[in-house]
């Protein structure tokens, strides 16, 4: 259970004098989803690129099921699936007919199809024109040919990036089975709350560099400097309080007088913690 299927070793990456990856070490392992997060440009998809074998570092080391990315050959993209903002689908041809080509090239019986596209909630429109298809059935369609073949690591760039809360929501439920079943995720977003449900591990990353890398509780936890309460009393009335002998009195009294409707503590957003660590806020 702890099989390293991903690991960046000091990646740097330079296109011509601009350095857009600085010193980037990371692993995922069997079973994990990593999250790297950050606005665009921070360099998500470059290391997408770099693990994949789309594009050779400057300097360090990265490995996919213990290959090393800079000399790994087309065999390795039978055991990886890709979800970029590039992927499209032949639009003249049915939602089967998609897969069934794919599933051709990746050597995958085509009975599988039909299962899958049950489990993606395309089952209906199988032989639907995938031109004919909304945007978040496309994003269905494209996550269902990278798992056509049951990789053991997908990577997803952006993967709900505009979609209608439910869409994604699907897609999130769809994201956790596959973790659960033990494959490994390297997903990139800049949607923080998306992180938070979602990875394992993230890492923040700002202009090329990991600014903070650990699990969502553990970074909001860290930064989570004064501590806060936010109480509701049977009444109505909201109140704020600090963790003070204070409040913590006025707090344990209303505990006692059952006067507690409901209370919630205020640690920071994973959101927040990127913008107190960098200052920039995300695009």
């Amino acid at each position: 259970m702890n099989q390293e299927y991903l690991v960046l070793n000091h990646i740097s990456k330079k296109f011509g004098s601009k350095l857009v990856l600085k010193d980037v070490s990371a692993t995922v392992h069997r079973g994990e989803i990593l999250g790297f997060l950050g606005p665009s440009g921070a360099g998500k998809t470059t290391t997408i690129k770099i693990l994949t074998g789309q594009l050779k570092p400057t300097s360090g080391d990265a490995f996919v099921l213990g290959k090393d990315c800079q000399k790994i050959d087309e065999s390795i993209y039978e055991q990886i699936g890709i979800v970029t903002d590039i992927s499209g689908v032949y639009e003249r041809l049915s939602v089967y007919d998609n897969l069934k080509f794919f599933a051709r090239i990746l050597n995958v019986p085509q009975k599988n199809i039909d299962l899958l596209l049950k489990r993606v909630g395309l089952y209906e429109h199988r032989k639907k024109p995938a031109g004919k298809l909304s945007r978040g059935q496309v994003q269905r369609l494209i996550l269902s040919r990278a798992i056509l073949h049951k990789p053991k690591i997908l990577f997803l760039d952006e993967p709900t990036s505009g979609l209608d809360p439910t869409t994604a929501l699907d897609i999130h439920r769809q994201l956790l089975e596959l973790r659960d079943e033990g494959m490994a995720i390297f997903l990139t977003t800049h949607n923080m709350e998306e992180a938070t449900k979602l990875c394992d591990h993230v890492a923040l990353l700002n202009e090329g560099v990991i600014v903070e890398y650990g699990t969502p509780k553990e970074i909001c936890l860290k930064y989570n400097q004064n501590k806060r309460y936010q109480v509701q009393l049977t009444d109505g009335s909201f109140h704020l309080l600090k963790q003070n002998p204070e409040d913590s009195r006025l707090l344990a009294s209303w505990i006692q007088e059952d006067r507690i409707e409901t209370i919630h503590s205020c640690e920071p957003t994973l959101e927040s913690v990127f913008l107190e660590v960098t200052g920039r806020k995300l695009q």
